[in-house]
């Protein structure tokens, strides 16, 4: 026994490969306890390696404190630990405090930032690490940020580097990698090992009776509701879509409203529209979709919902855009000569979302019979989330049930609707945890990793996701006696794919049970074979993204505003700041924006700058980006997705700046002030 952590014995047993030193996967449910035993390992090798050095990665943002707090508190007493998140200042000197320190727990981001960053005080080498853990290691695929540091550790294994660290990975589901063919399964299963250069997964054998004591599955159970019978409201919005529909004059767009296939082909024509500088087109496709989110709300959550997703847009277009034309006419008189009765029919309690009235079944259920339950119901969107909260505020047959409800989305920034603040995510959290809420209205920011105390119940509400979300979601549901509850509507495909993913998940156990039982030197044989063909790919990768980004002269590319397609600048006025934010260093660029009073609020520091006000385009008020303020110097900074780009092979609109196919500088402050003192 290592000092104050006490393990059970199934953890005991999973943890005997690494601490002999070997690199291995974890597998073990959610709440079992992956991270106890991890933070054992941890603690053993400290104790055991001179100069050691642990690196604990996580995926998202609130692990990094919670495992501080939590977990590897224990450890605090002999060893120097350190929490660095996004927000962090700390980031900045990573060197520093990787040479300073014996643990670090960062995000995966902070970490390969540093591996990459020519910032001698931020870069660092994975051989200055002993010890890499790495939490919910199932994100070690594709090009995910866990891939791209084991893709450089890979390199350097292949290049005969040694000192390199061990591995040690953690999941509650390796899942079956989108497939549901054995042998697909058993490549994927295969494909994560040899991105994680892992000797063996390792899975509960001796002590399965302790397991299943300590970590009970819940009770699974199907609550179906019936569609609507009448929809009024929805049938009026598609009235409305097909108005918009012959206006905009595009036969070969389906018909197919509120679904994600008509959303995917207005996403296209919206981008279309802008590449061929066609108002028309973009504006009435970017109208579509939004009658489209409404629709979508509309079969989520209630009418009134959905009538403020529409109201809340054209409020914010009337408010924000300067520049109208006839377009902007019909589409906005479309919705104002509607909306008053889209109101009325939205405030018709006889054609209410069945769904709902589901879900007040089942919270009654729960909270009638358990005054202590506390349960997560998780849903798709922030959008449904935000709105299923104000659901059951103004819900009067839940009112004296005690139920204390809050809602948790992501941290990342959504168009859809306002993001939380990572204070406001933890903040929650703690609520949630102390008993001061008892229900969270949830996306799928706490399917895994956060710290969520034991739940009573668990609700997917109408979602279709993958069987690693289902197990993660299910994994919640840990108090004994809980309850994981399926709501959906009947013979939906939401249904159908919950069916699927209890197939895959038996799926998933027998490939990792057949490559758990394939002899040593042919598994040997299998995973270097698929790490050289990884390493190549990665490089095949980057000859491509080099090629593409130096395909024109900058000074060929010009950008345009996406609303008002107004020339703005050219890309040889642009320059990177800390590789990764976009400004125009031309001082002839302020002819072309306007900049608000107010100073943009980021929770968190950069080393060399601070954010400015927001900045939109002059002539027709459309977003643009935000100031930065670069040592006392104030630069407009861009968001690529507000320009359409224009090379001399045509016009092209971009997500990320990473797409985007010329050079862009790196911005030397030294040299732009020598420039200045010239002219």
């Amino acid at each position: 026994m290592a000092g104050d952590i006490e393990l059970r014995d199934y953890q005991r047993e999973v943890i005997e490969p690494a601490l002999e030193g070997k690199n291995i996967i974890i597998w073990l449910p959610t709440g079992s306890g992956k991270t106890r035993a991890a933070v054992y390992v941890c603690k053993r090798h400290l104790e055991s390696r001179k100069n050691g050095k642990v690196a604990v990665l996580v995926n998202m943002v609130p692990l990094v404190e919670q495992h501080l707090k939590n977990e590897f508190s224990v450890l605090q007493n002999r060893f120097n630990i350190k929490a660095i998140s996004s927000d962090s200042r700390e980031k900045l000197f990573f060197s520093d405090v990787v040479k300073n320190n014996d643990l670090i727990i960062c995000t995966a981001q902070i970490l390969q930032n540093a591996l990459n960053s020519q910032d001698e005080d931020v870069h660092v080498e994975l051989t200055d690490f002993s010890l890499l853990v790495i939490d919910e290691c199932h994100h070690t695929h594709k090009e995910t940020t866990y891939s791209k540091i084991m893709e450089d550790y890979l390199k350097q294994k292949l290049r005969g580097q040694g000192n390199l660290p061990q591995i040690l990975g953690l999941t509650a589901s390796l899942g079956t990698g989108g497939t549901s063919s054995l042998e697909r399964a058993q490549e994927h299963v295969l494909h994560i090992c040899a991105n994680l250069d892992t000797e063996e997964i390792r899975s509960v054998d001796k002590h399965k009776l302790c397991l299943e004591t300590h970590s009970p599955r819940p009770k699974k159970q199907y609550d179906l509701s019936e569609g609507r019978l009448l929809d009024p409201f929805g049938a009026k919005l598609k009235e409305l879509m097909f108005k918009i529909y012959n206006y905009l004059d595009v036969p070969e767009l389906t018909t197919d409203f509120g679904t994600q296939i008509f959303e995917q082909q207005v996403v296209e024509l919206e981008k279309e529209g802008a590449k061929k500088f066609c108002r028309k087109t973009r504006l009435c496709a970017l109208h579509l979709r939004k009658y489209n989110d409404a629709l979508l709300v509309n079969d989520t959550v209630r009418m009134v919902d959905a009538f403020n997703v529409l109201d809340e847009f054209y409020l914010m277009e009337k408010a924000t855009k300067v520049l109208q034309g006839p377009n902007e006419d019909f589409l906005v008189q479309l919705f104002e000569g509607n909306r008053a009765h889209l109101l009325a029919l939205a405030k018709d309690k006889h054609s209410e979302n069945p769904r709902l009235c589901k879900l007040q079944q089942v919270l009654q259920g729960q909270f009638l019979e358990q005054k202590s339950s506390q349960g997560i119901v998780f849903t798709r969107t922030r959008q449904s989330a935000h709105y299923l909260h104000q659901w059951i505020q103004d819900n009067p047959a839940l009112s004296g049930l005690g139920i204390k409800a809050a809602f948790l989305t992501g941290a990342a920034f959504s168009s859809q609707t306002k993001h939380m603040t990572q204070q406001e995510q933890q903040n929650v959290i703690h609520q949630f945890r102390k008993g001061a809420l008892n229900l969270l209205f949830s996306t799928s920011v706490a399917e895994e990793g956060l710290d969520i105390p034991e739940c009573n119940f668990i609700v997917r509400y109408g979602l279709m996701t993958n069987e690693i979300a289902m197990m993660q979601a299910r994994g919640r549901a840990r108090a004994p006696n809980s309850v994981y509850s399926v709501l959906a509507k009947v013979s939906s495909k939401e249904v159908t794919r919950e069916k699927l993913n209890e197939t895959l998940e038996v799926l998933m156990e027998q490939a990792i049970s057949w490559v758990q039982q394939i002899p040593q030197w042919e598994y040997r044989c299998k995973i270097d074979a698929l790490q050289r063909e990884t390493v190549a790919r990665s490089r095949m990768r980057e000859a491509e993204r080099e090629q593409q980004r130096r395909l024109y002269d900058p000074s060929c590319v010009r950008f345009y505003c996406v609303n008002c397609t107004i020339a703005v600048c050219h890309g040889s006025d642009l320059r990177k700041v800390e590789n990764m934010h976009h400004i125009n260093t031309n001082p002839n660029f302020s002819l072309y924006y306007k900049a608000s009073l107010y100073h943009v609020t980021i929770p968190r520091e950069f080393k060399d700058w601070k954010p400015g006000g927001s900045i939109s385009c002059r002539k027709c008020g459309q977003a643009w980006g935000m100031e930065m303020i670069y040592k006392n110097v104030t630069f407009p900074m861009l968001a690529i997705k507000n320009f359409v780009v224009e090379t001399p092979d045509g016009r092209r609109t971009f997500k990320k700046w990473t797409k985007v196919p010329f050079d862009i500088e790196e911005f030397d402050f030294f040299k732009y002030s020598a420039e200045l003192d010239s002219d």
